[in-house]
């Protein structure tokens, strides 16, 4: 099976070159350089990924849409989604695609609260609030809505759509997934916190419950 992990980074000079590398190790990689404006893209090139580029910053979730079309076009059977800060560990890669190989699901959602984890206090509430949001929105329950590590069979790829340009994709995602009828589950992974880590404020999260929002009166 052709194993595609989508990368979506933005100004990730610093933290790109690794997470490629380890993610190479389990899949084939594709970037999409968010409109970084260091050497996010070269230093990507320079890892042997499959990079592509937006001219200007569009957010996640548009980075995120643009990586899993051009995996699909290469043919991907399953797809992968990590963050590019080094945030997540590409060992827990196997962990979210066999159970999509063993026929067992569709989507495989990777969850930090599946075990103990060192999310700081700020965080863990802001993602509580979101994932309850997200089961009020969509009508699924999840422990860890916000998560950036996931795991879809192509046909999932194929028929979800994304429309949320920044981080509010990810619960999207899951909404689409369960809307479509798709088998989901939640496996546990770990997760790597910086203090430089860029992260959602309190003016992104009410951004990305609104963005939500939007999407779903939007149909």
């Amino acid at each position: 099976m052709k194993i595609f992990t989508v990368i979506p980074a933005w100004k990730e000079e610093k933290n790109i070159e690794k997470t490629v590398k380890s993610a190479k190790k389990y899949s084939k990689v594709v970037v999409v350089d968010d409109g970084s404006s260091d050497h996010t893209y070269e230093m990507a090139k320079k890892s042997g990924a499959i990079v592509e580029r937006n001219k200007k910053n569009q957010g996640a979730g548009a980075a995120t849409k643009k990586g899993i079309k051009k995996a699909l076009d290469l043919g991907a059977d399953i797809i992968v989604t990590m963050d590019a800060d080094g945030q997540h560990k590409s060992e827990d890669i196997p962990r979210l695609i066999n159970p999509i190989k063993d026929g067992k699901a569709d989507f495989v959602l990777g969850s930090r609260f599946k075990r103990k984890d060192n999310m700081p206090l700020t965080k863990r509430f802001g993602n509580k609030i979101l994932t309850s949001w997200t089961k009020l929105l969509f009508g699924v329950s999840v422990t860890d809505s916000q998560s950036g590590f996931k795991a879809m069979k192509r046909e999932v790829a194929l028929k979800i759509k994304i429309t949320i340009d920044r981080y509010g994709f990810c619960s999207q995602i899951i909404g689409e997934v369960k809307k479509k009828g798709f088998r989901f589950i939640e496996v546990p992974i770990e997760s790597i916190y910086f203090e430089h880590k860029k992260g959602t404020g309190i003016i992104d999260g009410i951004r990305i419950a609104f963005d939500m929002l939007k999407s779903k009166w939007s149909k």
